[in-house]
């Protein structure tokens, strides 16, 4: 076996191994900086014997879709009572006529929350469902950038157009989600359960210094909810390029996440409804854009060929 058989095969190995370890003896990181920089050592451990054509082209394809999570990131705390006052009750109310009194989330942990000491598989299941939302999408472009890079770009896009559209979103309608709205005393007894969840998990998790700046964190950032949505988009971009099995999951993982973001108290269902609604006009209006610049180069082609 040549050297660089061997450093292609090892490199990605000891990419794995140290990643264990980190998220052992670390944590897990959840900011957008450290995942992007803990999966670009990733893509560069997988592409080790071609890195000086491969990172300059990382840097170019990549910086875009960085910069923008990286503003959206930055400016989602800014949201919180720009332009208008958080709104509590016309979500309640809303919630109320599609479902009834109590609401999903009370009455789905009024049947199934035991408290912090008697956690059950479920309550484990929604952590790690809500957890998957700070890496999938990184995931997703990470392996198409390496191994299919045509599809990078279109995917990339619908990214930050849902990332623009819903702070956009966060400006002119904050929302209070339904464990905010329980301790005002607007929807009954409702409990934020993914921290409670993560303390009974011995896996820490960590932000950033970027993350630590102050006006970073929103709370009334819920009105659309774009865990449900991003949980969607991967499943709309992925459906035809997967095998058929794997359209079981994928099919699941949407519905999963809804469910996990109302049990948990982080959302209503009329959040995750709206956020499947952006991403459905997301991944449908930049395909129509994408298909519309290919037909044009096609037609330009031939005629600066003639």
């Amino acid at each position: 076996m040549s050297w660089r058989s061997t450093l292609k095969f090892w490199a990605p190995v000891a990419w794995v191994v140290l990643s264990v370890a980190m998220v052992a003896a670390v944590g897990v990181p959840t900011s957008h900086d450290l995942v992007f920089l803990w999966f670009a050592v990733g893509m560069a451990s997988v592409r080790v014997t071609d890195l000086r054509r491969r990172v300059p082209r990382l840097v170019i394809d990549w910086a875009p879709f960085i910069a923008v999570l990286f503003l959206y990131d930055r400016l989602r705390g800014f949201a919180d009572g720009l332009v208008f006052p958080a709104r509590e009750l016309p979500q309640i109310n809303v919630e109320a006529l599609l479902f009834g009194k109590p609401i999903p989330t009370v009455r789905l942990q009024s049947h199934l929350w035991h408290g912090a000491g008697q956690l059950h598989w479920w309550d484990y299941a929604s952590w790690f469902v809500y957890l998957t939302h700070f890496f999938a999408t990184f995931v997703v472009a990470a392996v198409l950038w390496t191994w299919f890079h045509d599809r990078f770009a279109r995917f990339a896009t619908m990214v930050c157009v849902l990332a623009l559209t819903g702070f956009a979103t966060y400006a002119l309608y904050p929302a209070v989600p339904p464990w905010l709205a329980a301790r005002h005393g607007n929807v009954g007894e409702a409990n934020r359960l993914i921290g409670i969840v993560w303390q009974h998990v011995p896996i820490a998790h960590y932000g950033s210094l970027f993350e630590k700046g102050q006006s970073y964190a929103n709370n009334v950032a819920a009105m659309p909810s774009l865990h449900a949505g991003y949980a969607l988009l991967i499943t709309l971009y992925l459906w035809r390029l997967v095998p058929r099995w794997a359209r079981v999951p994928l099919a699941l993982y949407p519905p999963a996440m809804a469910f996990a973001l109302v049990y948990s108290g982080e959302h209503y269902v009329v959040d995750c409804l709206v956020g499947w609604a952006y991403a459905c006009a997301t991944f449908f209006a930049v395909s129509w854009v994408f298909e519309r610049r290919t037909q044009r180069v096609g037609v330009l082609e031939p005629a600066l060929a003639d």
